[in-house]
């Protein structure tokens, strides 16, 4: 059985990431998602400073975003992220929530490759490090 892959963090949107139609931002919703996966990497001991002393970089190679409802200034949001491939490519999917309601505002995913950091060369299949790390047995 693999571990629980997934974990939540709690993002309030700010002044400055609101537009003039008075809602946030549609950039913004990636640094949301980006404050996520930084947590549930975290929750692994293999955020970005230990994946590059492991020898490995992780670009994001595709990003994709489906806004359903808009988020407001000070609006609590839930953003659940959870890594649902790990074998050749790491990819993760997110759902934020208004936190009091639990309604739907928007749903992404990830999608990050491994480079060795020595060779630049991307990797065809994740390195044994993040399984390691995830507890997940390929």
């Amino acid at each position: 059985m693999n571990p629980d892959l997934s974990h939540e963090v709690e993002v309030v949107p700010a002044f400055y990431d609101i537009d003039p139609m008075e809602i946030v931002w549609h950039g913004h919703y990636v640094k949301y998602l980006e404050v996520a996966r930084t947590a549930l990497l975290g929750k692994f001991d293999y955020d970005y400073p230990r994946m590059r002393a492991s020898g490995y970089g992780w670009p994001i190679v595709d990003m994709r975003l489906k806004y359903v409802r808009p988020a407001e200034l000070g609006q609590r949001l839930v953003v659940r992220a959870e890594i649902v491939e790990w074998e050749n490519r790491l990819r993760i999917v997110y759902a934020i929530r208004d936190a009091a309601s639990g309604r739907k505002l928007t749903e992404a995913s990830t999608i990050q490759v491994a480079v060795d950091m020595k060779t630049r060369e991307m990797l065809y299949v994740c390195p044994p490090v993040l399984w390691r790390q995830l507890g997940v047995k390929t």
